[in-house]
């Protein structure tokens, strides 16, 4: 992508809402009030501020408890989604056969925990996850515990965040690794209980090129309580990017068109902002700015506010 390009749309047209960004929790208040400074420059409304996606062993590992303090003042401006360094962890260390009452009733308390703390939804959580920021993490999408969290979901009206690289079938990635097949459980996962809301981060930035435009459609219809993330990444396109040469791409607007309910914006945006001349955030304002004038609104923030109506502040 030009930067040029992006930094000439560096404001949305609409006000819009940020449902997938992340903060520093070391540094949690400075982290806040740069989400804070840089909301006025995206013509932003809204920022969903989500804990990362972790296991037990991780140094980094952290939950919402570390950016509640912070954000609880700004509680409209800013929400904290949360799961990531606990009940993602819990996941990705038992194996599905090894769940059992106990486990079962931890995982429970530990959810239901976090709602009377006031998170907006359980996140970020991984199916699939390549190593990053985090280790790698695989763990079947319609594990034990991810079911449970769906009849948690429902029962609260908090959304699933989760990340999932898709792999519709079982593939080796350059350098080795070897993932299984995972749509066939991630429908289960969906069925379990229709009225948890799942929203499938980071479409048009997979990193299997398996996430295509068609796959989307077909889960889509298949799935009402399916949603999806839309994130650009300037410097990271990955394989199905939404832009090519900084127009959004034509058969992911069609997608778009076709179902302008099921969409919202998460940036995977850092706060502070990372010292680079392009941001995430500015990458989507790009891809917003260019959508129908319908499409903008719903996508911008009609959809969230939807998504989230039952946890946000009254």
């Amino acid at each position: 992508m030009n930067p040029a390009i992006v930094l000439a749309a560096a404001s949305a047209l609409v006000p819009w809402i940020d449902v997938h960004a992340h903060l520093e929790p070391r540094e949690a208040g400075a982290s806040v009030q740069a989400a804070l400074a840089a909301m006025q420059r995206e013509n932003a409304t809204a920022i969903f501020l989500l804990t990362l996606p972790d296991t037990f062993d991780h140094p980094g590992r952290y939950d919402a408890e570390a950016l509640l303090p912070a954000v609880d003042p700004h509680r409209g401006k800013l929400m904290v989604l949360g799961g990531g360094g606990t009940l993602n962890a819990m996941i990705q260390r038992t194996a599905p056969d090894k769940v059992d009452a106990a486990l079962r009733e931890q995982f429970r308390e530990r959810a239901e925990e976090l709602l009377r703390r006031g998170v907006a939804g359980f996140g970020e959580m991984t199916a699939e996850h390549l190593a990053g920021a985090t280790p790698y993490q695989s763990s079947p999408p319609d594990h034990p515990l991810f079911l449970l969290l769906a009849g948690i979901s429902a029962e609260s009206g908090a959304p699933i965040d989760l990340h999932m690289e898709a792999v519709p079938r079982a593939m080796t990635l350059p350098g080795g690794l070897r993932l299984r097949e995972n749509i066939a459980a991630f429908e289960r996962l969906l069925a379990h209980d229709r009225r948890a809301n799942v929203i499938w981060a980071h479409a048009g930035a997979d990193g299997t090129g398996r996430r295509t435009p068609d796959l989307c459609r077909r889960l889509l219809q298949r799935n009402p309580n399916l949603s999806m993330e839309l994130k650009v990444d300037p410097r990271n396109p990955g394989l199905t990017p939404l832009l090519e040469g900084g127009k959004v791409r034509a058969e992911w607007l069609k997608l778009f068109e076709e179902f302008p309910d099921r969409f919202v914006i998460g940036t995977d945006q850092h706060y502070p902002e990372p010292a680079a001349d392009v941001q995430r955030w500015q990458a989507a304002v790009v891809l917003l700015n260019q959508l129908p004038a319908d499409l903008q609104r719903k996508i911008g923030s009609e959809n969230a506010l939807r998504l989230y109506s039952r946890r946000l502040p009254r």
